[in-house]
């Protein structure tokens, strides 16, 4: 699947939402990419890990590990494409972590995957996890970068998709000075 054709997915499912909204980073924006619109489609889902897992061919991966909740379908069907487990992390009062019986060992190599990234915050959480029960991070996946080449992991970091999109401080946001009303369609509770 090539990026025109990624996007033209987003649109025609409706994932590409304009409007004026308060993304999870607390920054505001005009656009918003809804993923849970096309992976409720498990036959595109599966297309788009299999896209995913291919750009990480000929890398040594165990597992692969998505925070919740963008990154759990994503992480799932790139771990089905590659023949390997997937996990998914939790907020915990506030703070990310494995869950349900999910564990890692010392040295397994991760592919961390998330649906969209922004800033790269939940990924960035996800990573300082791993780190911290010494796994491998063998790279970092997702389906839309929409920082503008702003996110970075330390690490190999493929998109199926980048996309230029403006985003604003809410101090400083067009849209809220023409008094127009936002919405927050993301999964994460607390704004930072």
């Amino acid at each position: 699947m090539d990026k025109k054709q990624l996007l033209d997915l987003y649109e025609a499912k409706g994932a590409l939402l304009k409007g004026h909204f308060l993304l999870s980073s607390g920054r505001h924006s005009d656009q918003y990419l809804q993923s849970a619109l096309i992976l409720q489609y498990p036959d595109i889902a599966e297309k788009l890990g299999k896209a995913l897992a291919e750009k990480f061919k000929g890398i040594e991966i165990d597992v692969v590990v998505g925070p919740a909740m963008g990154g759990i379908i994503v992480a799932h069907e790139t771990a089905r494409a590659l023949g390997v487990r997937a996990l998914f992390t939790e907020r915990v009062d506030g703070m990310v972590s494995l869950r349900r019986g999910f564990s890692l060992r010392e040295g397994e190599r991760a592919l961390i995957c998330e649906d969209v990234v922004t800033t790269g915050k939940s990924v960035k959480e996800v990573i300082a996890l791993l780190e911290s029960l010494k796994v491998e991070i063998a790279g970092v996946g997702f389906l839309v970068d929409r920082s503008n080449g702003e996110a970075s992991f330390g690490y190999q970091a493929q998109a199926l998709l980048t996309l230029d999109v403006t985003s604003y401080d809410p101090d400083d946001c067009p849209l809220c000075r023409r008094g127009i009303p936002y919405i927050k369609p993301g999964s994460r509770k607390e704004v930072r």
